[in-house]
């Protein structure tokens, strides 16, 4: 019944043994909206969640030092407290830069295996700690090169890759207690049938039956068709995923009945307007396509700002130096479904568009909780009912929600102009270095047991042959630190070239790209090689040379690699000597700090510092 331009809920609990669910409410009197379960009830709702990875997105929030990382991971998982996700998906790692940056893999060779590389096992055991019922997903971006056994595609050896995945499922519950429940599958040319099929055999038959396959988990087509044309690929899909659908599935798999997911969407700057795309998004993709489930890239925009995608997280940690974080409005539109519903609720069939824009959705766990969600994202003009433009609200029967607060972070700080890190951690807890960001290659803690020297703890660039990926890698592996603001400064490390003859290593400022733009990354770059030169260039891949001469350098002998820019004069020293001194033009401003190696190759780091003026 409606009272006084308000929903009364009171009728609800009265009628739940009738299993008759009835609500209405009125906008003007002309628009009544009436919610019962009479026509019967919709899908089953599968939750709501945030995706870490698809770019190395949650790379900063592992470094934020305590309380205030778990007060981030409690705003993100914690129910009945912040966004309270449902579902936490996360790259199975590559070694390939994926977005915004690049995850290690559990298998750099094929003879390697290593669990504890990254921070996605991190975020999966503390996402479970929180709420031990959230659905973990895992979805590979990209693959390391020795999948595809000399070709740039994963599937043309699909044994191979289907050994790769499962033992990174496999790999959670060994080492980190985690129960995968879905994996998914994606492309962007296509999808290999067979690989599907085989997947499903062999999760089966390593006893992990119920690990369920999302596919193709970027496009309803051409997998639909393939999924209604044959029965066997029909019983290895358990849910159609689409990336980004526009809040439509297609009628092909709505009618095939299976659960239809938009697996990844949002992707929006996270303020007040993007809080209001994301909350027409949940509603609408039930409303207009009967998507069960919707997940956000990203979850946390833990990732330098000035990278591709700044900000669109659900909130917003991008300072572990400063400790502050920006609880964002994306996830408190986030809470007035997650805090209000759960999985295994199903969805009225009353559910639908306002007249004047805006839509509504109705859920019930069929105990006699009724929850409906209006979101007013499109102009409505004006209400007789209490709502206002650009809302969200909930009405609901659940007295379990709760907006949660902590005591305001640090205030925003730049990073420390003054930066040293000798790597020198026996047993880190983590494998990559504080705040290095690495955007192609991958840079590890390493325990040098053969040098019995000062360098017996350094900073190691793993990664030897070119990642399978869809984002163009460059052909240079760098890793970025600092402030993008940063103009003058003076850049040391000492490097250790691994590569006979061929090898090369770089320290770099300026650098002003990242992410799927970094193999056209300017900046100021300074090269010393192993076959005794040296060369300084404007560009990542090294061919705008500024300078080049003789250094003397080889491969297995450490040097220290000094690059001091100042305006456009720029200098550099190695072991403490000036090597060369020149006046540039037409280079960056402004820039990260920057480490690398001249090609996918095994090379170490060590001593790194950094003064910006």
């Amino acid at each position: 019944m409606c009272v006084g331009g308000r929903v009364e809920m009171s009728a609800v609990s009265r009628l739940c043994t009738l299993l008759l669910i009835s609500a209405c409410f009125t906008l003007t009197s002309a628009e009544h909206y009436s919610i019962d379960d009479q026509a019967g009830l919709g899908r089953v709702f599968d939750g709501i969640g945030g995706l870490s990875g698809g770019g190395a997105t949650s790379r900063l929030l592992i470094n934020y030092a305590e309380p205030y990382r778990t007060q981030i991971l409690d705003y993100l998982f914690k129910p009945n407290f912040g966004a309270s996700l449902h579902i936490l998906k996360v790259e199975i790692g590559g070694d390939a830069q994926s977005t915004d940056g690049t995850e290690p893999s559990h298998m750099h060779y094929e003879d390697d295996e290593n669990y504890f590389r990254g921070y996605e096992w991190w975020l999966m055991t503390e996402a479970k700690k929180r709420n031990p019922n959230i659905t973990l997903i895992g979805l590979p971006w990209a693959f390391p090169g020795w999948i595809g056994r000399g070709v740039n595609w994963p599937y043309d050896f699909p044994d191979v890759t289907v050994s790769y995945i499962v033992s990174w499922i496999i790999g959670a519950k060994q080492y980190h207690d985690l129960d995968i429940d879905y994996v998914g599958i994606w492309n962007e040319r296509n999808f290999d049938i067979k690989y599907i099929k085989l997947l499903r055999y062999t999760l089966d038959k390593a006893g992990l039956e119920r690990v369920r396959i999302i596919a193709s988990d970027n496009l309803w087509e051409p997998i639909t068709l393939s999924v209604l044309g044959d029965e066997e690929l029909r019983e290895a899909v358990d849910v159609l995923g689409a990336h980004y659908p526009g809040t439509t599935s297609v009628p092909a798999a709505v009618k095939m009945g299976k659960q239809l997911w938009a697996s990844e969407d949002y992707s929006t700057f996270n303020d007040e307007v993007g809080g209001g795309c994301w909350a027409r998004i949940l509603n609408q993709n039930y409303v207009n396509g009967l998507m069960s489930a919707t997940i956000s890239w990203n979850l946390v925009a833990s990732y330098y700002q000035n990278l591709p995608f700044g900000r669109d997280g659900l909130m917003t940690a991008q300072e572990p130096w400063s400790g502050n974080y920006v609880v964002e409005s994306p996830i408190w539109t986030t809470a007035h479904t997650t805090q209000f519903s759960q999985p295994g609720w199903k969805y009225l069939q009353t559910v639908g568009h306002l007249t004047h824009g805006g839509s509504y959705v109705a859920l019930t766990d069929q105990k006699g909780n009724l929850t409906i969600v209006i979101e007013t994202m499109v102009s409505n003009g004006s209400f007789t009912l209490d709502l206002d433009v650009d809302e969200v609200y909930t009405v609901t029967t659940i007295p379990t929600g709760l907006k949660g607060s902590y005591p305001e972070p640090p205030p925003s700080s730049p990073f420390p102009k003054t930066y040293k890190d000798d790597f020198n951690v026996k047993n880190p807890s983590f494998s990559e270095a504080p705040d290095f960001a690495d955007q192609t290659g991958v840079f590890e803690y390493f325990m040098n047991l053969t040098d019995p020297g000062p360098h017996v703890y350094t900073l190691r660039q793993v990664v030897t042959q070119r990642p399978i990926t869809w984002v163009a890698d460059a052909d240079q592996t760098v890793s970025v630190i600092g402030d993008y603001s940063w103009q003058n400064m003076t850049v040391s490390c000492d490097v250790f070239m691994e590569k006979e003859n061929s090898g090369g290593v770089f320290v770099a400022a300026r650098l002003d790209k990242g992410g799927g733009s970094v193999r056209n990354a300017r900046g100021i770059f300074f090269w010393v090689l192993a076959d005794g030169t040296y060369r300084v260039t404007s560009d990542l891949s090294g061919l705008s040379v500024l300078a080049e001469g003789l250094s003397g350098t080889r491969a297995n002998t450490w040097n220290t690699l000094t690059l001091t820019v100042k305006g456009n004069f720029v200098s550099g020293e190695l072991n403490g000597y000036l090597l060369w001194k020149n006046t540039v033009d037409l280079v960056p401003k402004n820039g990260w700090a920057a480490i690398g190696t001249s090609s996918f190759e095994l090379a170490q780091f060590d001593n790194f510092a950094v003064q910006a003026e």
